[in-house]
C-alpha cells in the first residue's frame, strides 16, 4: 500500500489521481483508494487542507494529483452583488464553510440554509459539484496558497435561529 507523506510542487508529473470530497481533504491521516482502485494511505502534516490540483507524493517519489470530488452542495447564483453579499453575510454569521466565486456562493447542502437563502430573496440550486471553501482569514499557506488552520477564541455572537 502506497503511503503519501508530503505535498509536492504542482509542476511535477503525476502518475495517478485521487478524488476526495472536502470532508476527506481536510484529514491528514486517512485510508484512501486512488482513482485507479489501488489502496493507499495519507500520512500528511496535520492542519493541511488538500485543494483541487494539489499534489502529494510517497517517500520514493510516486506523485498523485488531488481532484475535488463532486458532492452534495447548494449553489446560490446571483447577478445582484448586494443580495449576494447579504446572503454570504448571513451564511458566514452561521459559521458555514463557504465557497465564494464570481457571481455565486456555494455551501454543503443543507435544506434549512436553503430555506434561509430563499427567505432572503436568493435562488438556490441543489447539485453535485466540487466544494472548495475559503480557507478563512486565519489560513496559512500550502504549496499554492491554500492551507487552513483552525482558530479558537471566545467571543459573543448574536445569531438569529
Amino acid at each position: 500500500m502506497k503511503q503519501f507523506i508530503k505535498q509536492v510542487d504542482v509542476s511535477l508529473a503525476s502518475q495517478a489521481t485521487l478524488s476526495l470530497p472536502i470532508n476527506k481533504r481536510i484529514k491528514g491521516r486517512l485510508r484512501v483508494e486512488l482513482d485507479t482502485g489501488e489502496e493507499a494511505g495519507l500520512f500528511l502534516q496535520r492542519g493541511i487542507t488538500l485543494r483541487d490540483g494539489d499534489q502529494i507524493a510517497t517517500e520514493d517519489g510516486y506523485v498523485v494529483r488531488i481532484i475535488a470530488a463532486n458532492e452534495s452542495v447548494s449553489t446560490v447564483q446571483c447577478h445582484d452583488p448586494l443580495l449576494l453579499t447579504r446572503i454570504a453575510y448571513h451564511l458566514g454569521n452561521r459559521h458555514v464553510p463557504l465557497q465564494v466565486g464570481d457571481g455565486f456562493v456555494r455551501y454543503q447542502h443543507d435544506h434549512v440554509l436553503d430555506d434561509m437563502v430563499r427567505g432572503l430573496g436568493g435562488q438556490v440550486v441543489s447539485e453535485q459539484a466540487p466544494f472548495e471553501p475559503e480557507a478563512g482569514a486565519y489560513g496559512g499557506s500550502s504549496s499554492h496558497g491554500h492551507h487552513e488552520h483552525g482558530h479558537h477564541h471566545a467571543h459573543a455572537h448574536d445569531h438569529e435561529h
